[in-house]
Formats: C-alpha cells, sequence, structure tokens
C-alpha cells in the first residue's frame, strides 16, 4: 500500500513495508503514473515506511529515474532508512540519486 500526495511543485510517493519482486512491478507502475499523468516539475520517494528492498525494489526506482530524467524531471529519495541506504551504498546507487534527509 502506498499514498501519494500532490504539491504545488512536487508529487509525494510514500511506499510501505518491504520493495521487493512481489511489489516491484506494481511500484514501478505507480512511480511511472506519477511521473507521467503529473506535470510536478520534483517526484519525492518518501522511503520512511520501508523497512527492506532487494534487487527489484532497485530496479524499479532506476527505472523510475530514467523516465524522470527523459520527461527533464527530478526524482528525489527521501527519509531514507539506515538499512536502505547500506543497500544503495553497497550498489552506489547512492551516486545515482539526489537523496533528500527530512
Amino acid at each position: 500500500m502506498q499514498a501519494t500526495l500532490n504539491y504545488p511543485q512536487i508529487t509525494v510517493v510514500t511506499p510501505q513495508g518491504s520493495l521487493n519482486e512481489a511489489n516491484a512491478l506494481e511500484f514501478q507502475q505507480n512511480l511511472t503514473q506519477a511521473l507521467t499523468q503529473n506535470a510536478k516539475s520534483i517526484l519525492l520517494v518518501d522511503l520512511k515506511a520501508i523497512e527492506s528492498i532487494d534487487s527489484s525494489g532497485l530496479m524499479a526506482l532506476v527505472s523510475a529515474l530514467k523516465l524522470a530524467q527523459d520527461l527533464g524531471r527530478r526524482l528525489v529519495l527521501g527519509a531514507v532508512s539506515p538499512s536502505v541506504r547500506i543497500i544503495l551504498e553497497v550498489t552506489q546507487l547512492d551516486k545515482v540519486f539526489e537523496i533528500f534527509e527530512h
């Protein structure tokens, strides 16, 4: 389950639980929808409620980042938990994504 909020220049997507093979495709589809249906300049993926992420979840994020770049939009990760941050660091995706701490 996830929530999507809209602010004047920011769309916020807040996934919950785990991002894994079981739900990565749905998560990616939600990100794609948020990027293509909203003309907002920034998509913030708020990861505060994510307990774990696997390679499928990472691929969904990378695919959404590529789409955002193709559309001239920004995709930002926010409130990354320590366990997810470690995975981003090990895969060096922390250098690819813009990460916002709030």
